[in-house]
């Protein structure tokens, strides 16, 4: 840790790692049961993966372990073995999380990890409230006190209509403390807030549900075994151990792809929730350490039993929520989880699934900016189209294509803009000054000044051309020698903008027109000698950008003006000159 961490800092962890742990319980099983293994390998990732990814990781929020996305892939995989052969399935489950371990820690060390810095922004805000509405879409069940039909193969939205049409009726014990839980967590929230208080409103409201159901007897089995509510159910008091996964090597083949997917998803998931929540918090993040964390968590979970895991959605919203200082309430949340697991799992199987689904729904809310949702949706088009396609990919494809799809929307819709190369032609005027055409200004007829704007690279490669032809028939129209072409506020060239310039500047001498390149920066210069354009192309039709503002184009021009024999203020011929008067040339666009 880069500051001192002090009591302040481990009341504050305390709190939201027992908050999470809270959810981690259930939910750990839940997504073991979605992968098609034993409950017990997704608590011991909630243990294993949650610690180690909060040990090594950037995030001070970001809670790791098991989740629904990586849950689906793992199930997907596991589906190459019979039901008959789970031991050979768990097996295989372990050697995948070994294998996504090692993909994520060469993402890592090969720095590919920054490559997350170009997620747009609104694809992070879609990402958010797309899986915010995910989230709550799945516990109407629960807090209808409904039973869950369908299975994890079933898109989200028809498992919620089987549930709402065919879970029977509704249970209204389940409805109240569920939205009693709701209540208590928005009131004990205001009381945090006005009188300072540590941030306990979701475990305190936790515990007074599970204590009133308790208290009631609806959460109590009656003497034929069931309960008036469903409840988090039995804990297997066990703690992982050191096991070494049996290998295979067909295994490896069968596995690669999927734990490829894995690891990528894993990644783009896990970064996405940290890079959000870093935006609320002001954190800087170390995307090349978060990645070698998932992928040390990932390796060292394979070797304890562990389902492989991510980053939680639903886990970091409520650690940051839960006013987590920093990553070390990931190992709390680790811990609790263990101790519950030796001690305490007769009482957790009390805690009601109406008021979990409760708390998860004001997560849900809570999740979504909504100040900044509202801010993108308003700055551009481009902006709108980025959070909704990825929100509604979220919803209707998946949480984790989601991601993929708006970052591959965000590039198809970038590259248009970035193609867009700017020319502007420049005049100079009887006061001289270099400025761009009016339209009143009379055509030039000794000299052409263009000004190009824009990345120089295979995507402008048309409208570069388009201007080259416009220049090509103005000097030819107007029988024009010179002509300056200004690309100092140009970048990148490629290899296509540098064929296609000395194309244009070969066929220009060839019909008697000289062109200057001025304001000429590092990066161009770097293509002209890689090229070897000195060969042919005269040393002084080049002027170099220097530090002194404009100085290559006013040199470009006043040497142009030079091989004239006139004065720059003659440019056009046509404005008014006072005879006699000397002045300097300026520049301004």
């Amino acid at each position: 840790m880069s500051f001192d961490y002090n009591w302040k800092f481990a009341r504050n962890d305390v709190l939201a790692g027992l908050t999470v742990a809270a959810i981690s319980l259930p939910q750990a099983m839940a997504y073991a049961l979605i992968a098609g293994v034993d409950p017990r390998f997704g608590l011991y990732s909630a243990i294993i993966v949650t610690a180690v990814a909060s040990i090594f990781g950037s995030s001070s929020h970001l809670i790791n372990g098991p989740t629904n996305a990586i849950s689906l892939v793992v199930f997907s995989a596991l589906a190459i073995f019979d039901p008959d052969a789970r031991l050979d399935a768990y097996q295989a489950m372990f050697l995948l999380g070994i294998m996504v371990g090692i993909i994520q820690i060469l993402i890592a060390v090969f720095k590919l990890g920054d490559l997350t810095r170009y997620i747009s922004e609104s694809v992070v805000i879609g990402f958010m409230a797309g899986a915010g509405l995910l989230i709550a879409v799945g516990q109407v069940g629960n807090f209808l006190g409904l039973h869950d039909e369908g299975n994890g193969h079933q898109h989200v939205l028809f498992r919620l209509w089987e549930t709402v049409t065919q879970g029977g009726p509704v249970n209204f014990y389940a409805l109240g403390i569920g939205a009693a839980t709701i209540v208590v967590v928005l009131l004990l929230r205001q009381i945090v807030r006005k009188f300072g208080l540590p941030q306990i409103e979701m475990l305190t409201a936790l515990v007074i549900a599970a204590g009133f159901a308790a208290f009631f007897g609806w959460s109590i089995p009656s003497a034929q075994g069931k309960t008036l509510l469903s409840v988090v159910g039995n804990v297997p008091a066990s703690l992982p151990a050191p096991h070494l996964p049996v290998i295979k090597w067909e295994w490896i083949s069968d596995l690669s792809s999927s734990a490829f997917a894995i690891a990528f998803l894993g990644l783009l998931e896990a970064l996405a929730i940290a890079k959000s929540i870093a935006h609320q918090t002001r954190q800087k993040l170390d995307y090349n350490q978060q990645c070698l964390a998932e992928g040390l968590a990932n390796l060292t979970g394979g070797f304890f039993q562990c389902l492989p895991g991510s980053g939680s959605l639903t886990r970091s919203a409520i650690n940051h929520q839960s006013g987590a200082s920093t990553r070390v309430s990931g190992l709390f949340a680790a811990a609790a989880v263990a101790i519950t697991l030796l001690i305490a799992a007769p009482l957790a199987k009390f805690i009601p699934k109406a008021a979990l689904a409760g708390l998860l729904f004001v997560i849900a809310v809570r999740l979504v900016d909504w100040k900044r949702l509202r801010y993108a949706v308003r700055a551009s088009w481009y902006d709108a189209a980025l959070v909704f396609i990825t929100a509604f990919s979220a919803l209707f494809i998946t949480v984790e294509f989601s991601i993929l799809i708006g970052v591959a929307l965000s590039i198809v819709l970038f590259v248009p803009r970035a193609a867009r190369l700017r020319a502007s032609e420049l005049v100079v005027t009887p006061e001289g000054l270099i400025r761009e055409r009016l339209s009143d200004d009379p055509p030039a007829k000794d000299l052409l000044i263009y000004d190009l704007e824009g990345e120089l690279f295979f995507g402008a490669a048309p409208e570069l051309d388009r201007y080259f032809d416009e220049i090509t028939q103005r000097t030819k129209e107007g029988g024009i020698r010179f002509v300056v072409l200004r690309v100092k506020r140009t970048r990148n060239p490629d290899v296509v903008f540098l064929e296609h310039l000395e194309h244009f500047l070969r066929e220009s001498d060839a019909h008697g027109v000289t062109v200057f390149l001025a304001g000429v920066r590092a990066d161009f210069s770097r293509g002209l000698s890689n090229l070897r354009f000195g060969e042919w192309l005269r040393s002084d039709r080049v002027f170099y950008e220097e530090d002194q503002v404009y100085s290559a184009t006013l040199k470009a021009v006043r040497h142009a003006y030079d091989l004239l024999g006139k004065d720059p203020r003659h440019y056009s011929g046509e404005f008014e000159v006072i005879e006699g008067e000397k002045k300097e040339l300026y520049y301004l666009v």
